[in-house]
């Protein structure tokens, strides 16, 4: 199935947080919060300004972005738990360096 939002909203995939923190210790799932981070899967064409003109969205797909926790509308599509949200809801997009992505 394939989905294509509307006006400036964006589809999302979350990103799951590491289950480890960085020195060592294990974190329950009782204790995890949801991610605030997540992957651009689809985009709408954009919202209209007050003149009419179309404004694309500032987002792309396969942007990595991060949002508010209380963000969106979780949808299952085809068995895959997603967010709908308006692009408005996206605080930023996550830039990796050139010398990060060399070293991954």
């Amino acid at each position: 199935m394939t989905f294509r939002p509307l006006h400036d909203r964006i589809l999302v995939r979350r990103i799951e947080a590491e289950e480890k923190t960085a020195g060592g210790i294990i974190i329950p799932d009782t204790a995890k919060e949801k991610p605030q981070e997540g992957e651009v899967v689809a985009t709408g064409p954009g919202a209209r300004d007050d003149s009419g003109q179309l404004r694309p969205p500032d987002v792309k797909v396969a942007d990595r972005i991060l949002f508010g926790k209380w963000s969106g509308t979780e949808i299952k599509l085809d068995g895959e738990d997603l967010l709908i949200m308006k692009e408005s809801d996206v605080m930023g997009v996550i830039e990796v360096d050139a010398a990060a992505r060399n070293a991954a």
